[in-house]
Parts: structure tokens; sequence; C-alpha cells
């Protein structure tokens, strides 16, 4: 697999192949291994930034949270809590290949319903949305908020 230069920081990471030949990275969050695709190559280089550049605790970030949406099981790719387990921020990561538009924005704000948190960033790893919302109104951030910018915000 071509591993596509994001618009991230770069990071340190482990890699390993199965017999299959199917490549993997090393999830510092879930403490695995796991399949390694566009996506999940976004989600990889998001989280770090998240913790390296925007000061988030790890302990903090949970991927892949379960939630149902309309009767159906769904799976977050990001959330981010605050110290008293809050849902701060829903991260919804996208392969660079995927356009952010609409479809995009309203799978996110769907999983808004459940989750209720002020703050939910769409990431192709390329180009990233963020909205902040306050009192039912969406404002688009210009960048992506610090753990310290999150939870004063509230």
């Amino acid at each position: 697999m071509n591993l596509q230069k994001l618009n991230f920081p770069d990071i340190q990471t482990r890699f390993k192949e199965k017999p299959n030949g199917q490549k993997q990275i090393f999830d510092n969050i879930r403490k695995k291994f796991v399949d390694l695709t566009p996506e999940e190559w976004v989600r990889q280089h998001l989280v770090s930034y998240l913790i390296q550049i925007k000061n988030i605790p790890p302990s903090l970030i949970s991927v892949e949270k379960q939630l149902v949406l309309n009767g159906t099981k769904r799976r977050t790719d990001v959330v981010v809590y605050n110290s008293v387990l809050s849902p701060l921020l829903i991260i919804e990561c996208k392969a660079p290949s995927v356009i952010l538009n609409q479809e995009t924005v309203n799978q996110a704000l769907g999983y808004n319903l459940v989750l209720n948190v002020p703050y939910v960033l769409l990431t192709n790893g390329l180009s990233h949305i963020c909205f902040h919302y306050f009192h039912q109104k969406a404002t688009i951030l210009s960048e992506i908020p610090s753990f310290e910018e999150l939870q004063s915000k509230l």
C-alpha cells in the first residue's frame, strides 16, 4: 500500500504484515495492530496529532466507539472526552480519496444526535472541517481546538 503524505505531522508507529500479506499498523489507543487501510492511516495520524499537538490525554480518546442510531449499531471513528468522561468531540475519518461533502457532514451530525457533543470534526487527512455547536447554532472553526479550548467553550 502506498502511504499518502497527509496534512498532519509525520507519525512514529509500528507496522507488521499478516501471513496473507495484509499490512497492519499499531493503534496506541486500542493497544493492538489493526489492518492498515487508507482511513486507518488518517485516523492514526489524527490521534497522534491530537495527543502531541493538541495536548489531549490518550486516556480521554476512544476509537471505534459503538452507538445506536435509529435502531442500527454504528461506530464513531474517534471520540474525545473531558476529564469527567462526557463526550466533547466526535471525529469522522475518511480516506484521503473521499471528498468531505454534505453527505460526510450528515453522517457525523447523525452521530451527534446520539452523543450531543459541542464539537464535530471531519477529516480525510488532507482537509479538515471542525464545527462548534452552541445553542443549536453551528460555527465552522478555522482550526482544530486544543484540549484546553475544547473544555473552555462549553
